[in-house]
C-alpha cells in the first residue's frame, strides 16, 4: 500500500461545534466486488478502540454483505453493530431508510465515534452525499470522507464497458460522440465524488498492467483526490478515518453524470436470487456458476451454500469470471441446508437459463 502525501491526509482542524456535535461519516463506495466489504472488516479488526457504526446497504434481497460482516467473528462487533438497509440502493431509498438509520445512530446512549457507509455496487454516492444537507442530518452527522474501492484486475479487463473494444473504436472514429456505457457512468460518479481512491486487488496484476492502469486512473481522478494501493482491502484505517472533508459542502466541486437529473433510477441492471440444492463439493457448485457467468455476461454473484458433509458455510463471491469460495463460520442448527445465490446483471439477463445451469 502506497499513502498519499502527508499534506494531503491531514484533516483539517474542525470547529469546536463540528467536534461537539457532528458526527464523523466515511462512505465507502465502489463497483460491484470491488472488495469494500474486506476492506470493511479490515478496517473492524483495527480500529484501535474506535466506536464504528456501519450502515451496510444491499442491492438485491439476500443481504450477504451484512451476514459476512456479522459472522466476523471479531471482538467487541455485535449484530447492533451493522444497521442494514433492505432492498435497492441506498441513494434511492434516503426518505425512506436512510433518516430513520442515521437518527438511530445519532440518538444511540452511547454515540459512535465514527460511522462507516457501505453503499451498494450500484450506488451513485453524489445524492446519499446530498442526504447530509438534510435538516435532520446536518446539525447531527458530518461526511469526513468517500472511499471509493477499485477492482484492478476489473479495471484492466475493461469491464467497466459491456463491449469494450466496440466502445474505444467508436471513441477513436468520431470524437465528437459519447459512448459511455451505464456501467462506465456508475464508475466514473464514483471515482468524481472521492477523495482517496483505493486501487484494490493490485496482487492480481504483473507490475506492467498495474502500471497502465495507475495511469489511466490517475488521468481521471479530480485534482486532489488520492490513488492508494492494496490487495485485500487492507488500508490502515488511520489514512481513511477523519479527513475532515465536510464533503455535504463541496458537492459543487464532485460532477456526476446524473447532476441535471431530478431523480435516478438502476433500471439498467437487474438483481435476481436462485435457491439450489446442496451441492456435493464447493467444486461441484463453482462448476455450474461459472459457465453460467461467462456465457451470459453477469457482472456479480455473492452468496451463500451448505456443503454435504460439512460443518461450515460456504460463501461464493464473484466479478466477471473470476470467482472466489471459502467458509467463514459453522452452520447454525436452524439454518437449512442448501444454497442461495444473487445474480446481477445489466437489463436483459435470460433469468431462466442462468437458473437452470446454477441449479443444475
Amino acid at each position: 500500500m502506497t499513502a498519499p502525501d502527508d499534506s494531503s491526509t491531514s484533516p483539517a482542524a474542525p470547529s469546536a461545534d463540528t467536534q461537539t456535535t457532528k458526527i464523523p461519516t466515511t462512505v465507502i463506495t465502489g463497483f460491484l466486488g470491488a472488495g469494500k466489504t474486506s476492506m470493511i472488516r479490515h478496517m473492524l479488526e483495527n480500529a484501535g478502540g474506535k466506536r464504528l457504526a456501519l450502515v451496510i446497504n444491499e442491492f438485491g434481497d439476500l443481504g450477504v454483505d451484512g451476514e459476512i460482516l456479522k459472522g466476523c467473528g471479531i471482538e467487541g462487533c455485535g449484530d447492533d453493530d451493522v444497521l442494514e438497509l433492505a432492498n435497492g440502493c441506498i441513494c434511492c431509498t434516503v426518505a425512506d431508510d436512510f433518516l430513520p438509520t442515521m437518527e438511530k445512530l445519532v440518538n444511540r446512549a452511547e454515540k459512535p465515534d465514527h460511522i462507516v457507509i457501505e453503499t451498494s455496487g450500484l450506488a451513485l454516492p453524489k445524492p446519499l452525499v446530498q442526504a447530509f444537507g438534510w435538516p435532520e442530518v446536518r446539525t447531527r452527522a458530518t461526511v469526513d470522507g468517500v472511499i471509493a474501492v477499485i477492482d484492478a484486475p476489473a479495471v484492466a479487463d475493461g469491464l467497466f464497458t459491456s463491449r469494450p473494444d466496440q466502445v474505444q473504436a467508436l471513441r477513436e472514429s468520431d470524437p465528437a460522440l459519447d459512448h459511455e456505457s451505464p456501467l462506465e457512468e456508475v464508475f466514473e460518479d464514483q471515482i468524481n465524488c472521492a477523495d482517496i481512491v483505493v486501487l484494490n486487488k493490485t496482487d492480481l496484476l504483473s507490475a506492467d498492467a498495474l502500471d497502465r492502469v495507475v495511469t489511466d486512473l490517475k488521468a481521471k481522478l479530480r485534482p486532489g483526490t488520492k490513488l492508494l494501493r492494496a490487495a485485500h482491502g487492507a488500508v490502515d484505517p488511520e489514512v481513511m478515518l477523519g479527513l475532515g472533508s465536510g464533503v455535504e459542502d463541496d458537492l459543487a466541486g464532485r460532477p456526476s453524470h446524473h447532476d441535471d437529473e431530478e431523480e435516478h433510477d438502476h433500471d439498467d441492471f437487474e438483481t435476481f436470487a436462485i435457491d439450489f440444492d446442496e451441492p456435493k463439493s464447493p467444486q461441484e457448485i463453482i462448476g455450474r456458476i461459472q459457465p453460467a457467468v461467462e456465457r451470459h455476461g453477469v457482472l456479480r454473484v455473492k452468496g451463500f451454500a451448505s456443503v454435504a458433509g460439512k460443518p461450515m458455510r460456504l460463501v461464493i463471491q464473484g466479478v466477471g469470471g473470476r470467482l472466489q469460495h471459502y467458509y467463514d463460520r459453522e452452520l447454525r442448527a436452524d439454518e437449512p441446508r442448501g444454497g442461495r445465490l444473487v445474480v446481477i446483471g445489466e437489463t436483459g439477463l435470460d433469468r431462466q437459463a442462468i437458473e437452470t445451469a446454477v441449479k443444475g
